[in-house]
């Protein structure tokens, strides 16, 4: 398709189409000098950061659709009507997308996996939690040029963007504290935790427990939808489009020239500029599909994917061969243990009808149970092993227990395993679509994962005498072994997947040290595929890169 051709059809879709845009839909003709593939929390920072430049004209491209109220999003139960709120914007509601799950937010049919697919990506549904990484993941864990000291100003810069908060009510107060009250005997009295503001002691990820901390703002979900997003729209040289899946990236060997997209049906080229760069910013599964489907890739998975007819014709002569696509792969292995006791005072999230005092709460003073999304507290600590080499781990108090453990005394703990773990998988391409999924083997591949999650846990209910607190789904005196066997059996409460998927597409093997995919000029990763396994939830840690990337791509365009 002629790129005259292309923009008409932009256009028209703009006329019935709802964008996230305070200043009204609008097209900008393409070729474009930087096109982003993904607007997730990484492709909202890196598209927005570029487009700084007013020289660039900015794409960035959407698979799904509205999510907040600000992007067009409408999905909301009854008693939100009336007001400038969507499900996605209210916190209390995070936990109603798995009782109450929603075709517009959720992959349908993309992915072997859950996850969102929508402005925003996994931060427009996930529960915000916004924890700093200590500066030992990275300088551990991330090659020269991605150590600590080189992603102090994006970290600077990512706090004086984005909001955050570990007292997300906008009364005050701290809801849900029987939880935390009893963790903080079992923890601190008991197993010589420390209290503290978790971000503002970054660094301590050893035997420390406090107040989650959320990017939230003003008693809503916040997240670079808000905070880096709105200001990108008012620049006349970005734009947003979403309800496109781009279905390859068009190249001429190692140079990107565009990609090709499906909107409503209809196949088309967006077109880059000569000096452009293709950014791919889909997630740690749908960014190694990405490439795999344009190309790139082990040789093995590129025969089977030609073999489908699924590389548009490219003939293996223009193959790259990069194996570490999809290799890597990792996800926090979790257990839930359901905690019983007569000082807990379990909370259930409704997403229909609330209790009425809650509800009117929230919506008069944003503030009580739904200004948050649920759970007391959060704590970490590290598991020394034979070789000296240390194992994170992490746990925290949900609002209620699960499945078969649902009493009024009953909340559910939650403990991963993080960084230093040694188990991963890769990203395979399955079915007659060759969607994107884990492989088998994320979990426990390694046994010594399992031992060191399990020496956790055991430590953990050494500490339980005399808090009343009781494990329902795990024996308090299992042994470090019994524990192993649990936690690595599948029940409902085990081998869970978390969905904190990253790593696919690391540095320096898939990507090189500027993020750019080796083997191409001018195609990057940018999101949870390039960061290794870290000792938080990595949301906040896949924004720190976005932002380290920006400094890298934004010096190679110069």
């Amino acid at each position: 398709m002629s790129t005259l051709l292309f923009s008409l059809l932009l256009h028209a879709l703009l006329a019935w189409r709802t964008f996230a845009s305070p200043v009204g839909p609008r097209a900008l003709a393409g070729p474009y000098d930087v096109i982003v593939v993904g607007s997730g929390p990484a492709g909202v920072i890196i598209a927005s950061r570029l487009s700084e430049n007013s020289a660039r004209k900015v794409l960035l491209i959407e698979g799904g659709g509205p999510s907040y109220w600000v992007t067009g999003g409408t999905e909301r139960p009854q008693w939100l009507a009336g007001t400038n709120l969507s499900r996605v914007d209210v916190p209390g509601l995070y936990s109603t997308i798995y009782t109450n799950p929603s075709s517009n937010l959720l992959c349908q049919n993309k992915i072997r996996a859950y996850g969102a697919c929508t402005i925003g990506g996994n931060s427009a549904i996930n529960a915000g939690l916004f924890y700093e990484p200590p500066a030992s993941d990275f300088n551990l864990y991330f090659p020269t040029g991605w150590k600590h000291a080189d992603l102090v100003p994006a970290i600077t810069r990512l706090y004086a963007t984005q909001p955050s908060t570990n007292n997300p009510s906008l009364d005050g107060l701290y809801y849900q504290q029987s939880g935390y009250t009893a963790a903080k005997q079992w923890l601190v009295t008991n197993a010589g935790y420390s209290e503290l503001d978790i971000n503002a002691n970054a660094a301590r990820k050893t035997k420390v427990f406090g107040h989650p901390v959320y990017d939230y703002a003003d008693g809503k979900r916040s997240g670079p939808v808000i905070s880096y997003l709105q200001t990108a729209l008012k620049r006349p040289n970005f734009q947003l489009q979403s309800g496109t899946w781009v279905q390859r990236i068009a190249r001429t060997g190692a140079q990107a020239t565009g990609v090709v997209v499906n909107v409503g049906g209809v196949t088309s080229t967006i077109p880059l500029t000569a000096k452009g760069r293709v950014i791919v910013s889909g997630g740690a599964l749908k960014s190694p599909e990405l490439l795999m489907k344009s190309g790139i890739g082990d040789p093995a998975v590129l025969t089977t994917l030609s073999r489908a007819n699924q590389l548009g014709g490219l003939p293996p002569s223009s193959w790259i061969n990069n194996t570490a696509v999809g290799a890597g792969l990792f996800d926090n292995p979790n257990t839930f243990i359901e905690m019983e006791g007569p000082s807990i005072q379990a909370y259930n999230y409704q997403y229909d009808n609330p209790i009425p005092a809650d509800r009117d709460l929230y919506l008069a003073r944003k503030s009580g149970h739904y200004s948050f999304a649920g759970g007391s507290c959060s704590f970490w600590d590290t598991v020394a092993r034979p070789d000296g080499s240390l194992a994170g781990v992490q746990g925290g108090l949900g609002a209620a227990g699960y499945r078969d453990y649902t009493s009024a005394m009953t909340v559910t703990m939650n403990i991963y395993g993080t960084s230093g773990l040694r188990s991963s998988g890769r990203v395979t391409l399955e079915g007659t679509d060759f969607l994107p999924g884990p492989s088998g083997d994320v979990y426990y591949s390694d046994p010594q994962d399992a031992r060191d999650i399990a020496t956790f846990i055991r430590r953990l209910f050494d500490a339980l005498p005399g808090t009343g607190l009781t494990p329902l789904n795990l024996s308090p005196t299992a042994t470090v072994a019994q524990i192993v066997a649990y936690i690595t059996s599948y029940t409902p409460y085990t081998r869970g997947q978390v969905n904190h998927w990253s790593s696919s597409c690391r540095i320096g093997s898939c990507v090189d040290v500027n993020t750019t995919v080796v083997g191409t000029r001018n195609v990057h990763v940018v999101d949870a595929s390039i960061v290794a396994p870290l000792s938080v939830n990595p949301q906040m840690g896949v924004m720190i890169a976005a932002e380290r990337a920006w400094e890298l791509i934004n010096k190679l365009m110069v």
